[in-house]
């Protein structure tokens, strides 16, 4: 197949690493890491990297991207079909699921990520990403937890409160992903020290390429993927299958 890939900077490393093993034809657009710091606004950048991409006659097109605080939702396919992960950001698709990534930060709130991504790219005025930076709480400041689980259910209101009021805890830890690519050494070294100077508690997880090798040489089931048709566009949802068609 010939496919495009359309990614965040923070996982060159891996993309670069399984594209150099797969059997299609891939052409890669990296774009840079700091535009995730524009939320939604990072959208229109994104649709005009889609719309110059469609008219090549390319078998799909690869988001290397998540909702990233919804800053993906609306992007449209034009005639090539769009393929994004399900996760809710990047730190699910560098631990290989947002299954492991939501039990994870469900004992770890309150921790800064790094990866070999974050820290070869990071720039000196990128300012450090927490799990969930603030976003605005719909229900207000102020909400309760119960008042959460009352509009949106157990599971998900749960996931929201802690979504929204992640940003209000005083971090004190920093999680370094591994993810075995060749600059994973000297990137946790930088993370370790980082986590020093901070005065952070540092901890390393294993990361996993899954997804981006199934992203890059499928299949794209529907569990883990979003397969956008011609014509339509990436919604977000308040369940566990994070984006939908519409």
């Amino acid at each position: 197949m010939h496919l495009k890939l359309i990614h965040c900077q923070v996982f060159t490393r891996e993309i670069e690493h399984i594209v150099a093993r797969s059997a299609h034809s891939v052409d890669l657009e990296s774009i840079p890491m700091g535009l995730h710091s524009l939320g939604v606004e990072m959208r229109p950048h994104l649709q005009e990297c889609i719309d110059a991409a469609d008219p090549h006659g390319y078998d799909a097109i690869l988001l290397g991207y998540a909702l990233c605080g919804r800053g993906t939702e609306g992007l449209r396919a034009g005639r090539t079909q769009l393929i994004l992960p399900r996760a809710h950001d990047c730190i699910g698709v560098l631990m290989g699921s947002r299954h492991r990534y939501a039990g994870y930060f469900q004992n770890h709130p309150g921790v800064y990520y790094r990866s070999p991504g974050w820290v070869e790219f990071q720039t000196p005025d990128l300012k450090l990403q927490p799990a969930f930076p603030a976003q605005k709480n719909p229900m207000g400041d102020r909400t309760t937890l119960e008042e959460f689980i009352a509009k949106y259910g157990e599971d998900n209101g749960r996931y929201l409160y802690e979504q929204f009021s992640a940003f209000r805890r005083h971090y004190s830890g920093l999680t370094y992903i591994s993810t075995g690519i060749a600059s994973d050494e000297a990137c946790r070294s930088e993370a370790r020290a980082e986590a020093a100077k901070e005065g952070w508690k540092f901890e390393e997880v294993t990361g996993s390429l899954t997804l981006f090798d199934r992203l890059i040489n499928g299949p794209w089931d529907a569990g883990d993927f979003l397969a956008v048709p011609a014509g339509a566009a990436i919604r977000a949802t308040l369940n566990d299958d994070i984006v939908d068609a519409v």
